[in-house]
């Protein structure tokens, strides 16, 4: 791990190296992919959001009825513990970003009877990453490109949309399928109606001159921390912001079109189904986002990434 040298972790009540720490083949995390999970992010070592984080990690595990076993609180100063001695292990300017997972535990039927019954415990897991600024650093200056998936949006009444979960089989596919399309672009899901929901681990934030800035209805989407950002900034800044069902035909008219997403923050998108997004370039909405995002955490986040990106080459 670049800048870094034993990383430590939580796994369910104890701190260890990260190379230690190991979830069995047998929790039901793997077996049926039931795991609950935040991502967030640092600047400048601290941990951004964390409250907000919780709430929807309380919520998301009230939706599938697990009990950490940790109180949230806990949880939180262990995100916090985990995230200092990390940070001092990285090279001066990087951060981190950071995981907290709670599966239901051992899944019984392929679990050994000594890990089922009454010595079955949720799985509880805390760590990090230094963030993996190469793989948007370039996308500041010339915009993501995105396309529509044949690939739907998880009905609402297989699971809530606002379920942080890492059951996330139809993004691997969306994406796949939109790569084959236009070779690399990120997918664009639909809901059943044929409206806009989500980005593969993203919002999707339209712009128009006389609109402002609009998100997707929340009841369809999930209700990320960095949209919320977003519409807070905005507000700041005197830029509308509203929802409304979009269609795709609505993305193809914006004059801006961006992702938003905990580690890039806000990305702007300047190529949909192949044709430009405006005028094919990044634009000042997303110019005046960034900078106001950047002010409100002291970093200057595209200029972080491209200093990571510049040092790694």
């Amino acid at each position: 791990m670049t800048g870094m040298t034993e990383p430590w972790a939580y796994l369910n009540g104890r701190v260890l190296p990260l190379c230690e720490a190991k979830v069995a083949v047998f929790d039901a995390g793997f077996v049926q992919g039931v795991t609950v999970a935040e991502q967030l992010r640092t600047f400048g070592g601290k941990l951004f959001r964390l409250d907000s984080h919780l709430a929807r990690l309380r919520h998301s595990l009230e939706v599938v009825g697990v009990d950490a076993g940790v109180p949230l609180e806990e949880i939180g100063r262990i995100a916090v513990d985990i995230t200092e001695r990390n940070h001092a292990l990285l090279a001066p300017g990087d951060d981190l970003g950071l995981t907290i997972f709670v599966t239901p535990g051992p899944y019984a039927a392929m679990a050994p009877v000594e890990a089922t019954g009454e010595h079955a415990r949720p799985t509880v897991c805390v760590h990090t990453r230094p963030i993996a600024f190469r793989l948007w650093a370039d996308k500041y200056e010339r915009g993501e490109s995105v396309a529509i998936s044949t690939v739907r949006q998880v009905p609402e009444d297989c699971w809530p949309p606002e379920l942080k979960c890492r059951s996330r089989m139809h993004y691997y596919l969306a994406d796949r399928e939109v790569a084959r399309r236009f070779p690399g672009s990120r997918a664009i899901l639909l809901h059943h109606d044929g409206t806009v929901c989500e980005a593969t681990t993203a919002n999707v934030l339209a712009y128009f001159p006389d609109e402002g800035l609009v998100s997707p209805p929340h009841e369809h989407i999930l209700p990320g921390i960095s949209v919320a950002v977003a519409k807070e900034l905005a507000g700041r800044l005197g830029i509308p912001f509203g929802e409304r069902a979009l269609r795709p035909d609505d993305l193809a008219s914006a004059a801006e079109l961006l992702l938003t997403s905990t580690s890039p923050c806000a990305l702007p998108i300047t190529r949909f189904e192949g044709r430009p997004v405006g005028d094919g370039q990044p634009g000042p909405i997303h110019a005046r986002l960034l900078r106001a995002w950047s002010d409100m955490v002291g970093v200057d986040i595209a200029a972080q990434a491209k200093a990571f990106r510049d040092r790694a080459a």
